[in-house]
């Protein structure tokens, strides 16, 4: 899940962070020029690694695999710190639905082709999404601690996470159909229809289950 860039004051990134980020990106970029060029499974690690100029090794130590270059970004970290900063007593699903769309409205996510190519993969490359499957149990505990916080539950209980896993899968689905569906719909509207969904169930009537 892609959030938005926080706008919350804090210490800007000193060197060596700075640093650590422009590999991380020089990594990502090359992984994803090489891809497109000649398709994810001829892509190796070791390509990679040549055309960011930097070893195989130091690939692996910010990837540990090379599904994980495809689907880490730099800005799901900031994920938990937007939803603090909304209000305590607003609907979970609601902070959510403000997030994810201030982060698409807005720009705050990673360049619209990028994006695309992203969940082309994780439809298309069986090791993408399984890689994605395992990646979401990491957002799912993240939620898990902020919806506690707001209800004094505990975050392992099982209502907490059932309905945080809840929210990450349906999501996880969206981003899934916007790509079968060669991303034609806004990304944004399916965003908004999901949460909906969430929320309101489906409707009595035929095609009800």
């Amino acid at each position: 899940m892609t959030a938005a860039r926080t706008t919350a004051s804090c210490s800007p990134p000193g060197l060596r962070e700075r640093k650590k980020l422009k590999t991380r990106i020089a990594i990502r970029e090359a992984t994803y020029r090489l891809i497109e060029e000649q398709g994810y499974d001829a892509t190796t690690v070791e390509q990679i690694a040549g055309a960011a100029e930097v070893s195989a090794s130091t690939v692996f130590r910010y990837f540990p695999t090379k599904e994980d270059i495809v689907l880490t970004d730099e800005y799901d970290p900031l994920l938990e710190d937007e939803l603090r900063a909304r209000p305590a007593d607003e609907p979970i699903v609601e902070s959510l639905r403000h997030v994810l769309r201030r982060a698409l409205s807005l720009g705050f996510t990673e360049d619209p082709e990028v994006s695309r190519l992203r969940t082309r993969l994780m439809v298309e490359i069986p090791a993408v999404r399984s890689r994605m499957l395992e990646s979401m149990s990491v957002t799912g505990r993240m939620l898990c601690r902020v919806i506690a916080d707001r209800t004094g539950r505990d975050a392992e209980g099982l209502e907490v996470r059932v309905f945080s896993m809840g929210l990450i899968g349906a999501l996880t689905e969206a981003t899934a159909y916007w790509a079968e569906h060669g991303h034609e719909e806004d990304l944004g509207d399916l965003v908004d229809r999901t949460l909906n969904m969430l929320t309101a169930g489906f409707s009595s009537g035929r095609g009800a289950p």
